[in-house]
C-alpha cells in the first residue's frame, strides 16, 4: 500500500482545494490570514466525523468528504451565515492509501466548488485507530443578524425544511436489509444518509442574508442532527418556551412514509434517529407567506408543523392532540 508523505499530501491533494485563494498562503505557513473588513460578523463552527460512528468504514471516500463538509455547512445554514472558508484536520488510519485519499479530496473539491468557497488550511496526522476528519468552517452574516436557538417567542409557528427521518433510515438500510423496499427508495435513503443537503440558501433568507437584523424572517433556528424531537427540545430550553409538533404534518419522503406505514415501529427512528441536517426554525405567523416564498425561491420544501406555547420541553401530538411517547427521543453523544 502506497501513501505519500505529509508535505506531498498537502502539496498535491489539499493545496489545490484552496483554488488559488491568497488567504491560504499556499498552505505553506502555520495559519491562514483573513481580514474581516466588510464581512460583518464572523461565524465559526467545527464538527468532526469518526469512522464507525458518523460514517461507515466502507462508505465511498467521496461521500465521506461531502458529509464532513456538509454537516458543517448545515451549521452555517442554521446561523443564517454565508460560508467563507474551511480548515480540515485529517487523522488518517493505516488502511487509507493514495487512491482512497484522491477520491476523498475529489469529493471535497466538488462540494467546495458547488458551495463557492475554499479550503484555507488544516492539519494531517496518522492514527492507529479509526480515521477521523474534522472541519472548522468560517462564515459571515450581517452584524447582529445571526440566527440563534434562543429567540423563539410565544405564538410563533414552528417550521422545518425538507423531509425528516431519511438519514436515520438510510443508515438502517446500510446496516441490514429492510425487506420489500424498492431500489429507488433504498438509494434515496442511502444518499440522504451519506450526503446531507445543507440548506445554506434558505438559512441566508431566514436571517436576512446581508441585511441587518430587522430583515430576518425567523426568530430562532438550529439544524437537526440529533433527531427532530431532541433538537426541538434544545430550542425550547434555550428560548424558555415549549414546542408542540403535530405528527400528522410531519414532512416525510415517499420512501420514509412507505416504510413507516409497513412498520410503525420505525416512527421512533424517524423522529429520534438524527442525521437529518434540516433546519428547524420558529417565526411569527405574519411571516408565513414570506417563508413559503423563501422555500420556493431556494427550491426547498418548508413545512409548518407546530407552534410555540407556554411551558418547557418539546412534545409531539397525534391527530387528537394526545402526546406520543417515544422510546428514544434522540441521539446522545454520551457514548
Amino acid at each position: 500500500m502506497v501513501r505519500r508523505g505529509e508535505f506531498a499530501l498537502i502539496e498535491t491533494l489539499f493545496a489545490p482545494l484552496t483554488r488559488g485563494d491568497s488567504r491560504a498562503l499556499g498552505l505553506a505557513d502555520d495559519a491562514a490570514v483573513l481580514g474581516t473588513e466588510g464581512l460583518g460578523d464572523l461565524v465559526v463552527s467545527v464538527d468532526g466525523l469518526v469512522s464507525g460512528v458518523h460514517f461507515l468504514p466502507d462508505d465511498p471516500p467521496g461521500t465521506i468528504a461531502a458529509k464532513c463538509l456538509r454537516v458543517n455547512l448545515s451549521d452555517m445554514a442554521a446561523m443564517g451565515a454565508k460560508p467563507v472558508a474551511a480548515f480540515l484536520s485529517a487523522c488518517l488510519s493505516p488502511t487509507l492509501d493514495d487512491r482512497w485519499l484522491e477520491a476523498f479530496t475529489e469529493g471535497l473539491r466538488a462540494d467546495l466548488q458547488t458551495y463557492s468557497f475554499s479550503l484555507l488550511g488544516g492539519d494531517t496526522t496518522s492514527t492507529p485507530g479509526p480515521a477521523s476528519f474534522s472541519i472548522t468552517i468560517l462564515g459571515s452574516v450581517a452584524p447582529g443578524a445571526a440566527l440563534r436557538r434562543s429567540g423563539a417567542r410565544m405564538g410563533d409557528d414552528l417550521w422545518v425544511s425538507g423531509t425528516v427521518g431519511d438519514g436515520a433510515l438510510g443508515l438502517r438500510v446500510l446496516q441490514g436489509p429492510l425487506f420489500g423496499l424498492p431500489e429507488v427508495h433504498r438509494m434515496h435513503l442511502i444518499d440522504r444518509y451519506r450526503k446531507p443537503q445543507p440548506r445554506v440558501a434558505l438559512g441566508l433568507m431566514l436571517s436576512g442574508g446581508t441585511e441587518e437584523k430587522s430583515g430576518r424572517l425567523a426568530t430562532a433556528c438550529m439544524d437537526i442532527s440529533d433527531g427532530l424531537l431532541a433538537d426541538a427540545a434544545h430550542v425550547a430550553k434555550a428560548s424558555d418556551v415549549a414546542l408542540e409538533i403535530w405528527a400528522p404534518d410531519l414532512p416525510l419522503s415517499e420512501a420514509a412514509a412507505d416504510l413507516v406505514a409497513d412498520d410503525p415501529t420505525l416512527f421512533d427512528l424517524v423522529l429520534g434517529g438524527g442525521d437529518d441536517y434540516e433546519l428547524l426554525f420558529t417565526a411569527p405567523p405574519e411571516n408565513r407567506e414570506a417563508i413559503l416564498a423563501a422555500g420556493q425561491g431556494t427550491d426547498t420544501l418548508v413545512t409548518r408543523l407546530g407552534r410555540v406555547v407556554e411551558g418547557a420541553g418539546a412534545r409531539i401530538l397525534d391527530i387528537d392532540g394526545v402526546e406520543i411517547a417515544l422510546a428514544k427521543p434522540g441521539w446522545s453523544h454520551d457514548g
